[in-house]
């Protein structure tokens, strides 16, 4: 019994949580996911999709690692956060996924919105 007193409490503090009670989440590329499909579905997201992918362009703060899978991850991210109240997902043709590991690093800061 105190084992899973013990997991249940870990998990809570692992577990991100927004000041409105809800999980926080990103949406980030699917590992899984060859490069050329993550490259359609990113040129879908920053195209008529209308993910802000300024930050991935060359020079800005989210450039590098300059692989098409952080972009993507980026791009469907700036989506994701943009649309998900209003009907947007976080599927980009299965290419993506949710995680409540906010994956921001150095400079580099994804956004999230509540």
């Amino acid at each position: 019994m105190s084992r899973i007193f013990l997991a249940l409490l870990l998990l809570m503090f692992v577990t991100k949580y927004s000041v409105n009670g809800q999980l926080e989440e990103w949406c980030i590329a699917d590992e899984q996911t060859p490069d050329n499909e993550l490259q359609v579905a990113l040129d879908w997201a920053c195209g008529q999709g209308g993910a802000d992918c300024s930050k991935i362009q060359k020079g800005q703060s989210c450039h590098y690692p300059n692989t098409v899978r952080d972009h993507a991850s980026y791009a469907f991210n700036s989506y994701f956060q943009r649309y998900k109240r209003k009907g947007g997902s976080c599927f980009f043709n299965n290419a993506a996924m949710v995680t409540q590991v906010d994956p921001s690093h150095n400079s580099c800061h994804y956004e999230y919105m509540p």
